[in-house]
């Protein structure tokens, strides 16, 4: 969500006394802020839900804006960007670098370190206003998503957004204005105004990108929620409404229906929508609509009025305070929960939450924003509120530069550790059963940990090429000579993790390898337990297999869950392997691995690698008999793989093993260690299909 102080780009002093307000101050609007950073706050404490209210704050943002800017113009001002975008990114910046630094130590006392590099990219995205493309790139990653806790910093990408339009539209109003005096001196167009002008501008930029937004929510709503691009919208919507509020009129009594019916609009698009995975499509004019009816409600003079309730005091002084209190409500939430252990707050703990949220939001006002916006030096030179500005950004920037620069060495010092003091795998080898695992630092470290994937990354040509556009992700490696054997992977990310043994294998001995995988998506016939687009890559994947006809196909042949049951058969993989063994291509299946309800690396920074909690019962990971029991004997070619005595041993599920992190977090086992799995893996992998 997102809550930047709109009011500094539309003039009005969030903070000063009534009489010090100037004559364009709208209290409603201000109490619409106040409103609309409630839901935000509340949905997030106790509803773990998208309120749409951040959609009403960006509709705010450029509705204030515009106001301003239609004003200098009318006015004949001269608009004064350098001016306008120093002034308000010295308002912006102070309270957000105050908050991020205060996540920065938060992070330190309490979250595990495996978290800490991803708080520090965020940092520098936060500071920079590109946190929302940071989160775009990685909310579309499947591997890079960290499931086990949000980032306290991930709020930031609303302001993000609002940072790149607060530089675009006062473009837009310049260059507006250029055209404008252009027509008027070569064509006949002396009619046209600049608010009318305006209005064509706005109506095309909410046209395309209402249009581009509905389309990508459609088909890429991950990424869509962050890009800018899906959400101009939403802007422009605002911006029209400055420009058409002059025109609109109505009678008190619909005045009096439009803010209430504004007001109910606002409130309820949360708990009837799922708005995360709905947004920012057409959806988003639910809110956004109520907003401006409430801006189009106005002042009715009635006290029946929906404007009694938002120009109220207690409203406008949260309004003021709105821009901290969204900074500071999200990291002090997860924080919290990171620190207590506690997955979602009661009414009690949740209130605590809110209630320390507001008042380091006063505080931030009053002794950040209010004395850094009335200090009267910066405003004699523009210099001047340049070098507050790169002031407040080298506060940040510092201990971020020194702390990452700290784990990089840290990181280099692990990596650089002699191989016989992380033997992984090999540490469960009959022939060390007993023996201790040396003194060393557990491999990999915390900065490479996120990043630790197998994977082979060519894209199919040739031979392995596919015109099916569903399986444009397939990649190979093709040995430099003539392969000996060609083995198709299938599957997901539990498939591709033990890349980090058979790509190693395949390469030393002269296979072709090719990857054909879909994340959350166990290879097997078509199933109700799949969603359709997992079907359908499947069916493809099984159609391009019988197309090339390979040696064989790698699969994963159980499925582990968090819970009982621990583990079953894949739903059809019988039937979704069938065709291979008839077609003469054989079939490996491999068991799963285990997977927990929490992350296995930062179990073991919380609690060390011997706590119980980071060593779960085998019993509670798989199941005895192996599901691949069950497929022993039901098809020729087919061969089954087991090396769950190299991830669970004695008993025990461990989160380290040999000095080597087996987990990258609650389900995906580290390259790292697969790669220490090598020599077990070849072994059993030829045992099992009887290859030499």
């Amino acid at each position: 969500m997102s809550i930047a102080r709109t009011a500094a780009a539309s003039g009005p002093e969030p903070k000063a006394a009534a009489k010090s307000r100037k004559p364009t101050f709208r209290p409603e609007v201000q109490g619409l802020r106040a409103l609309a950073v409630l839901m935000v706050v509340a949905y997030h404490v106790w509803l773990g839900r998208v309120s749409g209210g951040v959609d009403i704050f960006l509709l705010i943002s450029a509705f204030l804006l515009t106001l301003s800017f239609v004003r200098k113009a009318e006015s004949g001002r001269p608009f004064g960007l350098l001016g306008h975008w120093l002034h308000l990114f010295k308002r912006l910046l102070p309270a957000a670098v105050v908050v991020i630094l205060g996540v920065l130590a938060g992070t330190w006392l309490i979250l595990p370190q495996g978290r800490w590099p991803q708080v520090l990219d965020q940092a520098w995205a936060s500071l920079l206003y590109s946190q929302n493309w940071l989160l775009a790139d990685t909310a579309v990653d499947y591997y890079a998503q960290d499931h086990a806790g949000a980032s306290p910093l991930q709020h930031f990408w609303s302001l993000s957004i609002q940072g790149q339009v607060f530089i675009l539209w006062p473009l837009i109003f310049a260059g507006s204005a250029a055209l404008l005096a252009l027509l008027h001196r070569i064509t006949a167009l002396h009619g046209l105004t600049y608010r009318g002008l305006l209005a064509l501008v706005f109506g095309a930029v909410f046209a395309i990108s209402l249009a581009f937004s509905v389309e990508q929510t459609a088909t890429n709503q991950a990424y869509a929620y962050f890009d800018t691009r899906a959400r101009l919208w939403e802007f422009a919507l605002g911006s029209l409404l400055a420009l058409a509020l002059p025109y609109l009129k109505p009678r008190r009594a619909l005045r009096l229906v439009l803010g209430w019916a504004g007001l109910a609009g606002m409130v309820s698009v949360g708990l009837l929508l799922t708005v995360d995975r709905s947004f920012p499509g057409f959806v988003a004019l639910w809110p956004t609509l109520s907003a401006a009816a409430i801006i189009v409600a106005g002042q009715t003079g009635s006290r029946f009025g929906v404007d009694r309730f938002l120009s109220s005091k207690p409203a406008v002084a949260l309004g003021d305070n709105s821009y901290a209190l969204y900074l500071w409500h999200w990291p002090v939430l997860v924080l919290a929960l990171a620190a207590t252990g506690v997955e979602e707050p009661n009414l009690v703990q949740g209130l605590a939450i809110v209630g320390a949220s507001i008042v380091l939001a006063v505080l931030t006002t009053r002794f950040v924003e209010k004395p850094l916006r009335d200090w009267h030096w910066p405003k004699l030179r523009a210099w001047r509120t340049a070098v507050v500005i790169a002031a407040c950004g080298a506060v940040l920037a510092g201990p971020v530069a020194i702390w990452q620069t700290t784990l990089t060495a840290e990181e280099a010092a692990t990596a650089a550790q002699p191989r016989e003091l992380t033997p992984g795998a090999a540490a469960l080898s009959p022939e060390n059963a007993g023996v201790p695992a040396p003194e060393a630092k557990f491999i990999p470290g915390p900065s490479a940990l996120d990043q630790d994937w197998a994977g082979i990354h060519a894209p199919c040509t040739g031979a392995n090429a596919t015109a099916d556009p569903i399986l444009e992700g397939c990649r190979q490696a093709v040995p430099a000579e003539g392969a000996s054997k060609r083995i198709v992977v299938l599957g997901d990310s539990h498939s591709q993790q033990y890349l980090g043994a058979l790509a190693p294998i395949a390469e030393a001995r002269g296979w072709e390898l090719v990857t054909l995988l879909m994340p959350a998506c166990r290879f097997g016939a078509s199933s109700d337990t799949r969603n359709a687009e997992c079907n359908a890559y499947n069916s493809a994947a099984s159609a391009y297999v019988l197309e090339h006809r390979p040696d064989a196909v790698f699969t994963v042949a159980s499925l582990t869950h968090e819970e009982a049951p621990f583990e079953t058969e894949v739903p059809g993989y019988l039937d979704g392997v069938r065709p291979f063994t008839e077609a003469g291509i054989e079939v490996v299946g491999i068991r799963d691995n285990p997977r927990f309800t929490f992350n296995m690396p930062e179990c073991v920074q919380r609690h060390g690698a011997e706590a119980p909690e980071c060593n779960p019962s085998l019993s509670e990971s798989l199941v005895d008999p192996s599901p691949l029991e069950g497929y022993r004997g039901k098809l020729d070619g087919l061969h089954l793989m087991d090396m769950s005595d190299f991830i669970c041993a004695r008993g025990v599920c461990p989160a380290v093993v040999g000095n080597v992190y087996v987990y990258k977090d609650d389900n995906h086992l580290t390259r790292t260690y697969v790669e220490s799995m090598i020599p077990m893996f070849e072994q059993r992998l030829l045992a099992a299909t009887g290859w030499r």
